[in-house]
């Protein structure tokens, strides 16, 4: 039988994929749970939960003379926003979760990276545009906004990509929709080329885990347990589908000669012939692993994906892929190079 904690927690954000996955972890679990947010994404959501209002870069006095055993914030990516956050909550509440990135650290160029790896830093520490050079950086600095203002009783999780249901990136999604589209499909470098990701639902439920006992420190957390190759995820792919598509592998040098975006325009694929990537799918979670993280297959979470797709705004322009077009003209291109 499930053993019950029944805790009052705050969740900072909580309608938007990890913090939606939260939510719903935290009320599996049986605990009692408030929301803090604009009210602005997914208004419709946990409707049995309590409902706080309002823009935390602006004022977060709906959080004071207020108490819970603990809080999770989910939208943290500014330093001076959080400390707001954080500062309000010091008093109010025992721990407090910060949800963190693996972009935090400075330098990939070596497999292996654990919790003491190299942090960035920002050249101008008053910026707060976020873009792909301060988004790493500007979360390290609220990493030590968080272990600042609630003094050993903070924990902070640093997630790899973070893939599933209601995922508005489309990193990971792109891959389960192309391949179930069939035909002649687009796939990058090499075959035996490992990645990492972790399903958005074994991240939340390890995190309210870990938030029911108190835990503190900081951990990586991306899986699976063993990494596949892009290979073997687009296999599982065409069986989660039962698609007739066929790959074609084109190589990283004709990729970067016909300037794809690695990362965005080709998810999952970053070039491997640049040093500084080595490290980029091979990071460690062991520590996370020992405080009880798990993983449910990769062909669940494709799966998964798939039985949402459905309910993707058909119309919703995709973040991440190569449009069919573009597909179809590298092929094109790819097939003339090879035949001459």
């Amino acid at each position: 039988m499930l053993e019950k904690y029944y805790m009052d927690i705050l969740i900072l954000g909580g309608t938007v994929f990890l913090g939606r996955a939260i939510v719903e972890a935290a009320l599996k679990r049986g605990h009692n749970i408030t929301l803090f947010n604009r009210g602005r994404s997914n208004p419709g959501l946990f409707p049995e939960v309590q409902r706080l209002f309002g823009d935390r870069s602006e004022d977060v006095w709906p959080l004071q003379g207020r108490s819970w055993d603990a809080a999770i914030d989910t939208s943290g990516y500014v330093p001076r926003v959080v400390r707001m956050s954080a500062e309000a909550l010091a008093d109010e509440v025992g721990h407090y979760t910060f949800i963190s990135s693996l972009s935090v650290y400075s330098n990939v160029e070596k497999a292996g990276i654990d919790e003491d790896g190299p942090l960035g830093t920002l050249e101008n520490p008053s910026v707060e545009e976020i873009t792909g050079e301060t988004y790493g950086p500007l979360k390290v600095a609220c990493e030590q906004v968080v272990q600042e203002v609630m003094a050993e009783r903070d924990l902070i999780i640093r997630p790899g990509l973070i893939v599933g249901p209601f995922d508005p990136t489309d990193r990971f999604t792109y891959w389960p929709y192309r391949v179930a589209h069939g035909g002649e499909v687009l796939a990058p470098g090499r075959p035996a080329r490992q990645v990492q990701f972790i399903d958005v639902r074994d991240l939340a439920e390890w995190t309210i885990r870990l938030v029911e006992t108190q835990q503190t420190g900081v951990y990586n957390a991306t899986g699976p347990e063993r990494s596949p190759s892009m290979q073997e995820l687009l296999d599982t792919c065409i069986d989660a589908s039962a698609s007739d598509a066929r790959f074609t592998w084109v190589s990283e040098s004709f990729l970067e000669e016909h300037k794809v975006g690695p990362w965005m325009e080709m998810p999952l694929w970053v070039p491997e012939s640049d040093p500084s990537n080595a490290g980029f799918f091979a990071f460690s979670s062991a520590r996370a692993r020992s405080a009880g993280l798990t993983f449910r297959p990769v062909a669940e979470t494709v799966r998964a994906t798939l039985g949402w797709l459905p309910q993707r705004p058909a119309d919703k322009p995709w973040r991440a892929g190569i449009s069919p077009q573009r597909e179809a003209e590298l092929l094109a291109a790819w097939h003339a190079r090879t035949q001459t």
